[in-house]
């Protein structure tokens, strides 16, 4: 019990009990040697009782099950191997748009932002998806690389396969079809070669 009434019967403000309350914390630390808590799992929870006993073995069961699940059925199944239940909140009576998670143990239920800030639907869900995205996409990068390389066996090598790439190419310089049909000039009559021969030698000087 305390009395924010002083002695002239007005109100004392509560404004700056944060920043007083900091100070006197650091004082009591540095004077006593004493330490800041960083995990919530290193706590004796034998010592505790009640609901609050209950809070920190479901935040241990919590981080515990997201080191080995990654979807939110495995991760049901892996907290209810350890006592904890969970549930979802939703919005709605038709239960389509959830709105929050809660932890239930030993009859004591807790939103997921009062387990941790880390706990909440919104961060869960981004890492689950974020993990079903990562294991999809390794997937089908494996997929691809195993249909490449089978791709690569099955198709011959481009020298193998293709033609000669100056095929095609006529003794004037223009590109015909490779399947162009070619015809040799029929060889010359002996008659007409006598006929050259005498006009050759009847214009010569």
């Amino acid at each position: 019990m305390y009395n924010r009434i002083n002695n002239e019967g007005k109100l004392i403000s509560d404004r700056n009990d944060y920043s007083r309350n900091e100070q006197v914390t650091k004082t009591l630390k540095n004077k006593y040697g004493l330490t800041y808590g960083t995990d919530k799992s290193k706590t004796n929870t034998r010592k505790l009782r009640n609901a609050e006993r209950a809070k920190y073995e479901i935040h241990n069961a919590v981080k515990d099950a997201l080191k080995v699940v990654e979807n939110w059925q495995k991760f049901k199944n892996e907290l209810a191997k350890r006592g904890v239940r969970l549930e979802l909140v939703y919005k709605d009576k038709e239960r389509t748009k959830v709105q929050g998670i809660r932890f239930s143990k030993d009859g004591y239920s807790f939103k997921g932002t009062q387990i941790s800030r880390g706990y909440s639907f919104g961060k869960l869900n981004a890492r689950f998806e974020g993990t079903e995205n990562l294991l999809s996409a390794r997937a089908s990068s494996a997929q691809q690389y195993e249909q490449g390389c089978c791709k690569n066996e099955q198709e011959p090598s481009i020298s193998e396969s293709s033609q000669d790439p100056w095929d095609g190419i006529s003794s004037i310089g223009l590109f015909t079809p490779s399947n162009a049909q070619t015809y040799e000039p029929f060889p010359e009559d002996e008659s007409a070669k006598k006929k050259k021969r005498k006009r050759r030698k009847g214009f010569s000087l």
